[in-house]
């Protein structure tokens, strides 16, 4: 039994084919990333049978089998996330956002909130525990349903199932209220409440974005980290298109908009469309 683990080798030339296609399918920038493909990459190809990246890529080009573009793309791409992530950004949705917007809707009281990119659910999730803090009893007359997108079938998996184990600093009345604890005492499951007040869908930010209603609010955060100026300024144009006049765009604090005419800052990584 050979102990030692030995990454496959991948030439120049299927390199440069493989950062071509996921940038080109997925915005995924991984010219510079040839260390971690290889590594994070060769144990499955190995338990899959293949001896080298050529053959693998071979079959990922010509069949894009679904299951494949998957293993690729969850693992080049960290789903790490969990609840109240970045917790200022929660704070101000509630405090600032939503008194705003409520006023604004209070005709059609239907508010169009996006977690774009919301891997395995804690975005979301939050985003709808706020929604229901915010409007209390008021909250049945009001549609505040959260869309919330990846790309990744397995990301989706994982927040539709809805389990977690939540964080030592989630509120203990949030716990309380919108969690159902799980036999074996570690685990809980959101409730149907929150649950069934967003919609997943798989969906590729690289693609036109045509969804029902433009947006109020948009939450992507640690999801740009992963694009090249280029595509992140595509990106930035496309939510412009489809959000609301002064609708909110939240990006991870590790990121910058750039230059951009289209959004000014109102608060740190919190946008304003322009």
């Amino acid at each position: 039994m050979d102990m030692m683990f030995h990454d496959l080798a991948i030439t120049d030339a299927d390199f440069q084919r493989l950062v071509r296609f996921i940038h080109e399918n997925y915005g995924i920038d991984l010219s510079k990333k040839r260390q971690l493909i290889t590594s994070r990459l060769s144990q499955s190809l190995k338990s899959r049978g293949y001896h080298d990246f050529k053959s693998f890529l071979e079959h990922l080009f010509t069949t894009k089998d679904p299951q494949d573009l998957e293993l690729v793309l969850n693992k080049l791409t960290t789903n790490y996330t969990y609840f109240l992530r970045e917790k200022d950004h929660f704070t101000f949705f509630q405090n600032t956002v939503l008194p705003e917007l409520a006023q604004r809707h209070q005709k059609d009281k239907v508010l169009s909130i996006w977690s774009a990119g919301c891997s395995s659910g804690e975005e979301p999730y939050t985003l709808s525990m706020c929604l229901k803090e915010y409007f209390g009893a008021q909250a049945s007359q009001w549609d505040t349903r959260v869309l919330a997108t990846d790309i990744s079938q397995q990301a989706m998996a994982k927040a539709k199932a809805a389990v977690y184990q939540p964080p030592a600093d989630m509120p203990s009345n949030w716990l309380r209220r919108y969690f159902v604890k799980e036999k074996s005492g570690t685990e809980y499951t959101v409730a149907p409440l929150i649950r069934d007040n967003v919609i997943f869908r798989t969906f590729n930010l690289m693609d036109p974005i045509r969804f029902r209603l433009k947006f109020d609010v948009i939450f992507c955060r640690n999801v740009m980290i992963y694009f090249d100026q280029a595509t992140r300024d595509a990106l930035v144009r496309r939510f412009h298109n489809a959000m609301n006049p002064n609708a909110y765009l939240f990006i991870s604090h590790s990121e910058s908009l750039g230059q951009t005419p289209l959004f000014r800052m109102v608060a740190p990584a919190v946008y304003r469309r322009v």
